[in-house]
């Protein structure tokens, strides 16, 4: 009985271990520097900006504009435009599958300050400023 006691305690260990590795693992892929925009709310979805790469620089940076419903469900019937300034032309982004993801690469100027994002559902259109700081070249 003392044999499958120490087993048990043991394989109990290691669990704990593995689970509180993978959490020190998953925080540490995450660039606390790296400043991002709080999502913004229209009829009831959530929009959230990311950037690829993290850090933006000068030239083509992708976009991804993620929709969710107060549920957490993935925002549908929705059109999602990007551009860098309030003359420059909009493009619009491609949905991926029916996820709640819009991606879209724009090119982004030197010391360029924000992008704006436009949702159309039916007759209804928002537009939205998401701050960023577009990184100094190197």
């Amino acid at each position: 009985m003392r044999i499958f006691s120490t087993s048990l305690s043991v394989h109990v260990g290691m669990r704990y271990l593995f689970g509180l590795t993978l959490v020190l693992f998953l925080s540490a892929c995450s660039d606390p520097n790296v400043p991002k925009s709080p999502p913004q709310y229209w009829q009831g979805l959530e929009i959230v900006l990311e950037t690829r790469p993290q850090v933006v620089t000068p030239g083509m940076n992708e976009f991804l504009v993620i929709i969710t419903d107060k549920r957490g469900l993935p925002g549908s019937d929705l059109v999602v435009s990007l551009r860098t300034s309030e003359t420059a032309a909009w493009s619009q982004a491609i949905q991926d599958g029916h996820s709640g993801v819009f991606r879209r690469a724009v090119r982004l100027a030197s010391g360029q300050e924000g992008v704006f994002v436009q949702l159309k559902r039916a007759k209804d259109e928002v537009e939205l400023l998401f701050p960023l700081r577009v990184a100094k070249p190197l």
